[in-house]
C-alpha cells in the first residue's frame, strides 16, 4: 500500500472514530439535561474537559494559557464557540439527537457560505446550487409552518450557526497556538455559555449524584478523544479523502437516538438529511477539486 494510501485509510478509521465519539458525547450530555440543569451540566462538562486539555498540554510541556488567546481573531471566535455551544445545548435538551445532529450536518455548507461573504472565496454555480440544496434539507428537517419553526429547531440552527462562525474564526488563530490549547480555550467557552444559561434560567447550583457524574466524565472523555482524532484524521490523511467521513456522524447520531431515547425519524427528516449530506459531499469534493487546479 502506498504512503498515501496508507495515510488516507487511517484519516479516514480516526475520522469515524471522532464522528463516533462526538455522537457519544452528545448522547451523554443529553443523558445528563434529564437529571441535572442544563446550564449547570455543561458547566461541569466544560470544567472537566478544561482539565483534561490543560493535564494534556502539561504533558507535552505546553503552557495550557497563553497571551495570544487575547487577540482579537481568538475573542472573535470565542465569542462564536460560546454562541454554538449554548444553541447547541439547548438543542439537545429540549429536541431530538437524531434531529439536531441532521441540521448540525449543515456545517460544512455554512462555512462555505461564510467563506464566499466573508472571506471572498470564489464558488461555482455547482457548488451554489448544492448550498441551497443542503439549505433546502434544512427546510425539511425544521419543517417551517404558518405558526413558525419549532424552538429546539432554532436552536440547533443557531449553533449551527455558532460553530460555522467559530471554524472560520479559526483561521486568525496565530500559529503559536497549539490544538490542545485551542482545546483548552474552547472548554473554557463551555464553561462561560454554561454560566450563561445558568443566569437565564435562574438555575441554582446542585450536587450531581454518582451517575450523573459518570455522565459527565465519560462525555468529557469522549470530547477530548473526538477532538483529538479529528486533528489526526486532517493531519495524517488528504483533506479531499477524509473530510466526506464526517458525516457518519449523523449515523451514530441517528443510532444512538433511537437506541437510547427511542428517537424514530420521519421520511420528511430522512429526506432532509439526505439532501444535506449529499449537497455537502458534493460542496467538500468540489473545493477539494478547485484547490488541487
Amino acid at each position: 500500500m502506498s504512503g498515501h494510501a496508507a495515510g488516507n485509510l487511517r484519516g479516514s478509521l480516526f475520522m469515524v472514530l471522532a464522528m463516533a465519539a462526538f455522537a457519544l458525547e452528545d448522547m451523554l450530555y443529553k443523558s445528563v439535561t434529564l437529571a441535572l440543569p442544563m446550564g449547570q451540566g455543561l458547566v461541569l462538562f466544560g470544567v472537566l474537559g478544561m482539565a483534561l486539555f490543560t493535564l494534556l498540554c502539561v504533558l507535552r510541556g505546553q503552557p495550557p494559557l497563553v497571551a495570544q488567546m487575547w487577540r482579537p481573531g481568538l475573542l472573535l471566535r470565542s465569542g462564536f464557540e460560546v454562541l454554538g455551544r449554548l444553541f447547541f445545548a439547548l438543542a439537545l435538551a429540549f429536541g431530538d439527537l437524531s434531529t439536531t445532529a441532521a441540521i448540525l450536518q449543515a456545517l460544512p455548507l455554512a462555512v462555505t457560505l461564510g467563506a464566499v461573504l466573508f472571506l471572498r472565496e470564489a464558488v461555482g454555480w455547482r457548488r451554489w446550487l448544492a448550498i441551497w440544496v443542503g439549505f433546502f434539507g434544512v427546510l425539511l428537517v425544521i419543517r417551517p409552518t404558518t405558526q413558525g419553526v419549532a424552538p429546539e429547531a432554532v436552536f440547533a440552527l443557531l449553533g449551527m450557526v455558532g460553530f460555522a462562525g467559530r471554524d472560520l474564526a479559526t483561521r486568525a488563530a496565530p500559529p503559536s497556538i497549539g490544538n490542545l490549547q485551542l482545546g483548552v480555550l474552547g472548554f473554557g467557552m463551555v464553561i462561560l455559555a454554561g454560566l450563561v444559561l445558568m443566569l437565564a434560567f435562574g438555575e441554582a447550583p446542585s450536587l450531581p449524584s454518582g451517575q450523573v457524574w459518570g455522565l459527565l466524565i465519560g462525555a468529557a472523555l469522549f470530547g477530548v478523544l473526538a477532538y483529538h482524532a479529528v486533528t489526526v484524521a486532517m493531519r495524517v490523511g488528504q483533506v479531499a479523502v477524509v473530510a466526506p467521513f464526517r458525516y457518519t456522524r449523523l449515523v451514530f447520531a441517528m443510532g444512538l437516538g433511537a437506541l437510547v431515547f427511542g428517537e424514530r425519524p420521519d421520511l420528511q427528516t430522512w429526506l432532509g438529511a439526505v439532501l444535506i449530506v449529499g449537497s455537502g459531499l458534493f460542496t467538500l469534493l468540489a473545493s477539494a477539486r478547485a484547490a488541487r487546479k
